[in-house]
């Protein structure tokens, strides 16, 4: 039934029964065929846990003019449709048989041919193209997904996420920078959040720091914004503002993951409760009635996927170095969206996880009295920083891990400071006293590199 639809009354006339919606269905169109995903149960955030989305199984359909055909035959399951840029590929998860694991496969449309990409003992799931030849997915590993990038022949294979916890990739996005979901805080927490890393796994950052309420399945829109679902109403980020913004949909309980036409419609995975199935609805923003594309009794119909060419993302140009350690500066570490705090800060102490999950402190560094630090961290390791008193007592700490890549130089404006906050342009007192960081890696002193 269109979502738009009043209940029905029992004895009415046949036209009325027909106007409710208990007669052959109107199914609207679009003028590209569309990959979507139709499964008996979806679980739209079990990947964050570590679990099966599709528990029941799934299977990728071609939906056009109203009808539906597999999309790939031979497969006991196919989920995860991401189309090439232009439109002659399509890469996909699946099991030949219902026992093995998820693996990444490749479908070329003009003769049909099927090839695996990535495989191994776990699942691997929510391929994506990138730029170069290249995709991200993520692995299933003991403590969650892990996000890695590799050629499309297989190798050259690079992890992206170093944090525990899953991180799954929900879009690529134009200037290049993959858009994932993983757990809040980073590495520690339950709550659905949504990041941004770049295709070499460095440059890692929050979307937007006004955190607390759960969202997932995140998508960019051709004006540049992110649209994203909480369940029950969708949101979006826009670049001039630093917090969320609720989009004036339709009541319904959207998936995520929308697809946006070439005249602006979305394609939405909606339904009209908890109870209910996903369905394929057109959505055109401004108006407040869902029309209803495509529908299968008793399976969940979600991440659709326009078979059509798209823009393809701007490469990202790694600047990252073979050296062990990455160099970390914070401009004004007193700077917080959290407010002042109650003492200056004297110092910052880092902590990293060991391979067996166990915190262990590696040293504290001065903060100047501009709030300035310069420190040297492990690199592709969980760490963290807590900002110390001069009796050493924790003024604010990171509660989350977040990561830092081998050869990575970042600079940061404050203590999670967020988008819409800068500092002053002048020279961090830190390095006018020295031009080396302060070595926190754990490891001894670190050898000097020319120029840093």
């Amino acid at each position: 039934m269109n979502l738009s639809h009043g209940r029905c009354s029992a004895g009415l006339p046949l036209l009325a029964l027909l106007l409710c919606g208990f007669g052959a269905p109107v199914r609207h169109t679009l003028n590209n065929p569309v990959i979507v995903t139709a499964a008996p149960r979806y679980d739209a955030v079990a990947g964050l846990r570590g679990g099966e989305r599709f528990p029941q199984g799934a299977q990728l359909l071609l939906v056009k003019d109203g009808t539906a055909a597999p999309l790939v035959e031979g497969f006991a399951a196919t989920a995860d449709a991401s189309v090439s840029f232009n439109a002659g590929r399509v890469l996909f998860a699946g099991k030949k048989a219902a026992s093995d694991p998820w693996a990444i496969w490749e479908l070329t449309l003009g003769d049909s041919s099927v090839r695996k990409l990535i495989a191994g003992a776990t699942d691997v799931v929510r391929p994506m193209y990138l730029p170069g030849e290249r995709l991200v997915y993520a692995r299933l590993s003991p403590d969650g997904f892990r996000m890695e990038a590799a050629g499309l022949d297989g190798k050259n294979v690079l992890p992206l996420s170093y944090t525990p916890g899953s991180a799954l990739p929900d879009d690529v996005l134009a200037d290049g920078r993959i858009l994932f979901e993983s757990g809040f805080p980073l590495g520690s927490g339950k709550t659905p959040e949504m990041f941004l890393v770049y295709s070499d796994g460095s440059g890692l950052e929050s979307y937007r720091c006004d955190h607390g309420t759960a969202r997932w399945g995140g998508r960019q829109m051709a004006s540049g914004d992110v649209v994203f679902t909480h369940g029950a109403s969708l949101a979006r980020f826009t670049s001039p503002l630093a917090h969320e913004v609720r989009v004036a949909a339709p009541q319904a309980e959207y998936a995520g993951g929308i697809a946006e036409s070439e005249s602006g419609e979305w394609l939405v995975s909606a339904r009209t409760s908890t109870a209910a199935n996903y369905a394929l609805e057109i959505w055109k923003p401004g108006t407040q009635e869902l029309r209803r594309m495509y529908a299968r009794p008793g399976e969940d119909l979600v991440e659709p996927e326009f078979l059509a060419s798209r823009q393809r993302p701007n490469k990202h140009p790694s600047a990252l170095h073979e050296w062990g350690y990455a160099n970390l500066l914070a401009l004004d570490a007193r700077v917080s969206r959290e407010g002042g705090l109650m003492a200056a800060p004297a110092a910052v102490r880092v902590q990293a996880l060991d391979a067996a999950g166990h915190s262990t402190e590696l040293g504290t560094a001065p903060v100047e009295a501009d709030g300035s630090f310069f420190v040297r961290t492990p690199a592709d390791r969980p760490i963290r920083f807590a900002l110390l008193d001069a009796h050493g007592t924790v003024l604010r700490q990171e509660h989350g891990w977040f990561w830092a890549r081998r050869g990575e130089q970042r600079i940061c404006v404050g203590c999670h400071t967020g988008p819409e906050r800068a500092s002053e342009n002048r020279v961090p007192e830190v390095l006018l006293r020295s031009t080396d960081p302060a070595n926190l890696t754990g490891a001894g002193t670190a050898p000097n590199v020319e120029g840093h």
